[in-house]
């Protein structure tokens, strides 16, 4: 007999109603991606250890998909950011293509302003008036890189170029050949000159005919040591899964000959949205090298992103070997070059990427914090000194320029953990579990009624107004002027205290077994009955002029309130946190 569902209980669902429909696009237009055959694949078990060389090519593939395209005043400011995050190889412009590239690369050789351990390339095509200009370019330079390429692909060479697979290697082939004798014709022996080729669009170019090419190529370069080729092999459209991209790095890294005196060389872009991975498997793969820019710029989608992929390292306890610790300042000198906006939730720089709405994220937050605060106080040792583990943060903020006033932000989707984050630090006030409670349904209903964020300012603000009375804002029945305390000889205390109560000048008397008992003996006196539930204080800061927090949980007339009291003197911080309380109470 079949079980009959419970009169109420809901229909489970099950995977016949979630049937998808077709889109209705026109998919026929699309081929998958060729695999590689390669089962003995070993990049899976591979680890990235170090950092790889970098390229940056902000200054050229950067430069060229820009809408504005730099000044020279913006180039020089970009190559000047470069050099002082540490990147030695950075690609400096296209000089053939006209007057401005090849005037900013001959200024900052003129100028001097490549220090001697940085190396600049410029690209050029196989065309040999192009490469007489390009060389020319780089007259009196320490350290120059000639980079030249020609596409490879079937689609090129059948629509562009319509020609043979000969002829497509001839080209790269008699390119190589003419930087050569440029360079040997016009550099003098000041500059220590190198060459990069890249057989452009490689990841749609077939495996056997790109290794063909880049070995015709090395046949004249005629690597050996102390004389590297770059081999640049770019996903210059993101065609294939990451994983796909790496077996073709590994091919052509078991296939080269003359491997080790051969940079293989990374340039991924972003058709995909997947640059960042595919660069990373392709350093497992066996590349040496990565190209990108600052941040991702880049044609259409974006060349990979050398800040995501350095700042990854970084958080595997890799140096990245750039710097990246002012990530705010790379960032506005990034945005003033490019004349485009960083995303706010771009990885490691954006303006939320460090930021926590939501309340359990918060909590967790807060926790870690406090964790690793306690952690570093039991062994001695500074916070700097742990291994970083603050949920939902896979860096220390600090680490790159920031600070913490922006890791929780509160809205109508936060909870008591950020709330009480932001007194904690902005405020050095650690409030008890249920007092954060009590004061986030107040700040609740302000976000509920107004909407938007609520910043850390108007958080002090509604806390200043609902427990810190003060004489610009002087609320509540009783203000407190002074109290004394004398304890006889079998611990009872006798508490004295000058107030003003409801407009007059008032001394209220009362004893117990403690200031905090005797206080709420003389406001019985006048009628409020106030009962202690619970009570917590902690100092918020060190030293002679120490100031003290208390925290006073108390019953008044039947209802349940906080209070809190900051003064020097700890007894009276505790007063003042029951007059809060009971302030509350009758506003």
């Amino acid at each position: 007999m079949s079980q009959q569902p419970f009169v109420g209980r809901p229909t489970p669902i099950t995977n016949a109603t979630h049937t998808q429909k077709t889109s209705g696009m026109p998919i026929h237009k699309y081929g998958s991606y060729e695999q590689v055959d390669i089962p003995d694949r070993t990049w899976p078990d591979a680890r990235v250890t170090k950092a790889p060389r970098w390229l940056s090519t902000d200054l050229r593939d950067g430069n060229q998909s820009l809408i504005d395209p730099m000044t020279p005043a913006r180039k020089r400011e970009m190559f000047d950011l470069l050099v002082r995050m540490g990147y030695k190889e950075i690609e400096v412009g296209f000089p053939s293509s006209g007057e401005t590239d090849f005037a900013f690369v001959r200024s900052i050789i003129e100028e001097g302003a490549i220090p001697d351990d940085v190396t600049i390339s410029v690209l050029t095509q196989a065309r040999e008036d192009l490469i007489e200009r390009t060389v020319e370019s780089l007259v009196g330079a320490k350290r120059a890189t000639v980079h030249l390429y020609n596409a490879t692909a079937p689609t090129f060479r059948r629509v562009v170029f319509r020609g043979s697979k000969e002829q497509i290697k001839q080209i790269a082939v008699d390119g190589t050949r003419l930087v050569m004798e440029y360079a040997d014709k016009l550099l003098g022996p000041e500059t220590t000159f190198g060459y990069q080729y890249s057989p452009e669009i490689f990841t749609d170019t077939e495996l056997d005919f790109a290794l063909e090419v880049c070995e015709a190529v090395c046949d004249v370069w005629q690597p050996a040591e102390g004389r590297e080729i770059i081999l640049n092999l770019p996903a210059t459209v993101e065609r294939s899964t990451p994983s796909t991209h790496a077996d073709r790095f590994e091919w052509m890294a078991r296939n080269l000959t003359r491997r080790e005196h051969i940079c293989i060389s990374v340039h991924p872009h972003n058709d995909r949205g997947t640059a960042v991975a595919a660069a990373e498997l392709a350093l497992m793969a066996g590349a040496d090298r990565i190209e990108g820019c600052l941040f991702g710029q880049g044609e259409r989608t974006g060349n990979v992103d050398l800040i995501t992929l350095g700042m990854n390292l970084f958080s595997q306890g890799i140096d990245p070997q750039i710097d990246f610790s002012q990530i705010d300042e790379i960032r506005r000198t990034s945005e003033y070059c490019n004349q485009m906006e960083v995303h706010p939730r771009h990885p490691y720089a954006g303006d939320l990427v460090y930021t926590a709405f939501s309340g359990s994220h918060q909590d967790a937050i807060k926790k870690g914090f406090d964790a690793m605060e306690a952690d570093a106080a039991a062994q001695g040792k500074t916070v700097d000194d742990l291994e970083w583990a603050v949920p939902y943060l896979p860096i220390d903020p600090k680490d790159v320029g920031r600070s913490y006033e922006a890791v929780i932000r509160v809205n109508s989707q936060s909870g008591k953990g950020g709330i009480a984050y932001v007194l904690k630090n902005d405020h050095k006030l650690d409030l008890p579990r249920r007092m954060q409670i009590e004061f986030s349904r107040i700040i609740q209903a302000k976000t509920d009624s107004e909407g938007g964020e609520v910043t850390p300012k108007a958080i002090w603000s509604v806390f200043e107004d609902e427990y810190l009375p003060n004489p610009e804002n002087p609320w509540g029945r009783i203000q407190l002027r002074s109290g004394s305390t004398a304890t006889d000889k079998d611990g009872t205390d006798t508490l004295t205290v000058e107030a003003v109560v409801d407009g007059v000048e008032t001394v209220l008397d009362g004893t117990g077994n403690g200031p905090i008992s005797a206080f709420f003996d003389a406001l019985a006196g006048i009628g409020i009955d106030a009962r202690l539930l619970d009570y917590t204080e902690h100092t918020m800061s060190e030293g002679a002029s120490a100031v003290a927090a208390s925290y006073i949980e108390c019953a008044i007339d039947g209802r349940v309130l906080w209070g809190i009291g900051i003064d020097a003197n700890t007894t009276r911080a505790s007063l003042k946190a029951v007059i809060s309380a009971v302030n509350r109470a009758g506003r």
